[in-house]
């Protein structure tokens, strides 16, 4: 949790951000597609053009992605060997980020075999002779951790081609991210995640100790508090929203919240109740029992961006969904 004030660098203060003492209140966005598109030369603009937007919109802070794991544009080619041109991708995000006071959430990796993930790590080892069985040995198979501490050795201490300044000690990153959506069906209790969380935010702090950290989960409950599975959308995913929140390390919580995904065959009332006793839970966890800052990622939308649809139609979702979040938070 953190405890030392590091000025210009967002930090926690019980249940709060702040930013040099006072509290950081802020709206932000998910766009994970920064790094890639800026390994383009010809489409760089359009970064700057979402900063800009977002700037002009009151949204202060991204989301977005620190790796890329093999295949097409990769930033990590193969175990340890990394694409300049790609680093200097991520270089200009965060740059143009800075130009336009918009604070970086960056993810280090992925659950899902989009940009590599588990799945491409675990393939790296296998096919150095490791002993692997499936995309869960990523957090339990000693030459895929290695693997993986190394990236995040590399990205912490990039030095920005543009800036000069290491990403570790840039206050424009507001927090690294251990791993988008972690999940494990080879032990749904979460102790397997837990372990793998408690051990790479270790390693995280001792590289970097001026930036927050948060893990990326989902939220879903775990075995540690059984009364509180009646929040989950019916089923676990192997991960402990309280426990693994609990590790002095990480510096502040998240929820993610997909409900037409979750419960695509219910109707919107029901979906809608869903996301009330979702966010509330959490909420109350994360200020009373727990006792840090929560951030709550929300894909509000996705049953209306599917095709036959109106712009109307999303927007009102959409709000609905805002209207409950802001509710819970402040209501």
């Amino acid at each position: 949790m953190s405890l030392v004030a590091y000025a210009g660098f967002v930090q926690t203060k019980g249940t709060q951000f702040v930013l040099d003492d006072s509290p950081f209140i802020f709206n932000g966005f998910n766009a994970y597609w920064m790094m890639h598109v800026s390994s383009q030369p010809n489409q760089r603009e359009k970064v700057s053009n979402v900063f800009q937007e977002a700037a002009n919109a009151g949204l202060t802070v991204c989301r977005t992605w620190a790796f890329s794991d093999g295949g097409d544009q990769a930033l990590q080619i193969s175990p340890g060997v990394y694409n300049e041109y790609v680093f200097q991708a991520l270089d200009f995000v965060v740059s143009e980020a800075a130009k336009y006071k918009v604070r970086l959430i960056l993810s280090l990796s992925n659950n899902y075999q989009d940009f590599g993930g588990r799945p491409q790590y675990v393939s790296w080892a296998k096919n150095a002779g490791a002993q692997t069985k499936s995309d869960d040995d990523f957090y339990t198979n000693e030459v895929v951790k290695e693997y993986y501490k190394r990236h995040v050795q590399r990205v912490l201490n990039r030095i920005n081609a543009i800036t000069g300044v290491a990403y570790k000690d840039d206050p424009t990153i507001m927090a690294w991210e251990l791993i988008n959506e972690p999940r494990c069906q080879a032990d749904y209790s979460g102790d397997t995640v837990n372990a793998w969380v408690q051990e790479m935010a270790s390693h995280v702090k001792s590289i970097d100790s001026k930036h927050l950290l948060e893990v990326g989960m989902e939220g879903f409950y775990g075995d540690s508090f059984p009364d509180r599975k009646q929040y989950n959308p019916g089923y676990q995913v192997g991960t402990d929203f309280i426990t693994t929140n609990l590790i002095e390390e990480i510096d502040f919580t998240t929820i993610h919240a997909y409900p037409d995904a979750w419960l695509s065959s219910q109707d919107d009332d029901t979906q809608m109740v869903f996301m009330r006793r979702w966010m509330t839970s959490h909420w109350r966890d994360s200020k009373t029992l727990l006792r840090k800052p929560m951030t709550s990622r929300i894909e509000a939308a996705t049953r209306y961006r599917h095709s036959g649809t109106t712009r109307a139609e999303v927007a009102w979702w959409s709000q609905r969904i805002l209207t409950e979040v802001w509710n819970i938070r402040w209501g």
